[in-house]
């Protein structure tokens, strides 16, 4: 029986070690078994607090405990004792105020992935440190014309990220529309994944899957396992999805259904785009339009080939994965039946973020993301090396320094044999390029796919704010190995 490690001791806080060690080999069956997870039962959705008078202000205590996840009991990490934790409803020109309260036994931060807020402070400030048992205020002014949108929040002290937001630290932001947009019904599916033991215990990850890029042997919706829920057919639905996995990449599919995408990220078309399916990377989001026909259609998430290592299972290749079945992993079953419903109105015309691609560029730079085998026995003896420009992340550096107003145009290449989802923290990034080819419109992410061995070019204004931010490979084991720079915009 491979021991907890100290690692995984403290990340639970002893939640369920005493129980999986005492048993002693008499428990070595019992642990290597997966517990079955419940699926079928109806879709619950995330508790909601919602902005009022201009403000919001919330207590999100970070917390190991027994939690419900797929249906069984697990000795999790939640907010405020749930998985995921609440959904924070907010407007452009509101005031965020989180208390974030650290009863883990270790540090932790909180960073709004996606929100453009300034990195200062007591704002998006990923470099804070969170010791436990204490408390840490933040306050985040969202600009008037802030783009709406879904987006998330999460732990972001580097080393912990993955084993923290695995073990369930994650909720939902979304920012309002200022002229609402018509539906029959509107869901946020927040899909996750993990792996529990036999015990419902987080299991140590193995170093080799942390170079991979973990991927869980639980895909969850909303904390689900395939739940299920019902329409009238001719219902226009919008779904607010967040890939808040690790590392895994969820290509999605609905078939039966009418798609129409409204944007990816905080960008938006100007008009709906009928899709077939959506590639979500880790840290993107969709806000998807679904009009019902009748029949049961099964949300499936489809297996997505990401590259590997030489020599190494490619992520995610084992036999316990569930997206390599032949049609997917099945995460949420719509059934449309009873009598139709009259069509809705048009989808209002929507506000982009603007176009960069005729804009002054005041500086170029290459962005270079690396893998490859380590030199020596230091502390990662035998482990990869992740790295931007040749270097692993060091708090201390500032890697970028950028002047405040500039339009900058960044190529993104990676080197390595696998793809890299880069993150850049507070500013929007439009697409201008991949591989070459340019783009048709207005695209806009913070997080950018980099195929292995391609190159992406992206161009970003950074207006409205100063201040010390990061940028990051956002499959999550990888950032936390090294594959991140602090930038300044001064």
């Amino acid at each position: 029986m491979k021991p907890i490690s100290r690692r995984q001791a403290v990340l639970l806080g002893g939640l369920g070690i005493a129980g999986t060690v005492a048993g002693g080999a008499g428990m070595i069956w019992t642990l290597s078994s997966r517990q079955t997870p419940v699926t079928g039962s109806d879709l619950t959705q995330p508790p909601e607090e919602r902005s009022t008078n201009g403000q919001l202000q919330v207590r999100l205590e970070a917390a190991p405990g027994q939690i419900l996840l797929a249906g069984r009991q697990a000795a999790a990490l939640g907010y405020n004792g749930g998985i995921p934790g609440p959904t924070l409803r907010v407007r452009a020109g509101d005031v965020l105020r989180i208390g974030l309260v650290n009863k883990l036994t270790q540090a932790t931060n909180l960073h709004v992935h996606g929100l453009h807020v300034s990195p200062e402070g007591n704002g998006d400030n990923v470099f804070v440190s969170v010791e436990p048992g204490s408390t840490f205020d933040y306050e985040y002014k969202l600009p008037g014309d802030h783009p709406p949108g879904v987006y998330w929040y999460h732990p972001h002290h580097h080393g912990m990220v993955a084993d923290q937001i695995f073990a369930g630290l994650f909720g939902a932001i979304i920012v309002e529309d200022p002229e609402p947009i018509e539906a029959s019904a509107e869901r946020v599916l927040v899909i996750s994944d993990t792996t529990l033991d036999g015990l419902g215990n987080i299991p140590e990850v193995p170093a080799m899957e942390r170079m991979m890029g973990r991927e869980g042997e639980l895909i969850l919706v909303n904390g689900q396992s395939n739940p299920q829920f019902s329409a009238r057919p001719g219902q226009r639905e919008r779904w607010r999805i967040i890939n808040t996995c690790v590392s895994r990449y969820l290509r999605l599919r609905l078939d039966g259904q009418q798609l129409q995408l409204l944007g990816m990220d905080s960008g938006r078309f100007p008009t709906p785009e009928s899709v077939d399916e959506l590639l979500l990377t880790p840290g993107n989001r969709a806000d998807l339009l679904v009009t019902t026909t009748t029949g049961d259609s099964v949300l499936r998430a489809l297996y997505q080939n990401r590259g590997s290592m030489p020599g190494m299972m490619g992520p995610g290749s084992g036999a316990r994965n569930p997206a390599n079945q032949p049609d997917g992993a099945a995460l949420a079953t719509l059934r449309a039946g009873g009598e139709p419903v009259a069509a809705l109105t048009a989808v209002p015309a929507q506000q982009g973020l603007g176009d960069l691609r005729s804009a002054a560029v005041a500086a170029r730079r290459q962005i270079v993301l690396a893998a490859g085998m380590g030199m020596g026995m230091g502390e990662r003896g035998g482990m990869m090396r992740f790295t931007i420009d040749g270097r692993e992340f060091n708090e201390a550096r500032t890697d970028t320094t950028v002047a405040a107003g500039n339009v900058e145009e960044w190529t993104l290449t990676n080197t390595s044999p696998m793809d890299h989802p880069f993150h850049l923290h507070v500013w929007p990034m439009q697409i201008i390029e991949e591989n070459g080819l340019g783009t048709n419109t207005a695209i806009w992410q913070d997080v950018v796919n980099v195929p292995a061995n391609g190159r992406v070019k992206v161009r970003v204004a950074f207006k409205d704010f100063r201040g010390r931010s990061a940028y990051h490979c956002h499959i999550l084991d990888h950032e936390d190995l090294g594959m991140m720079g602090a930038i300044e915009v001064r």
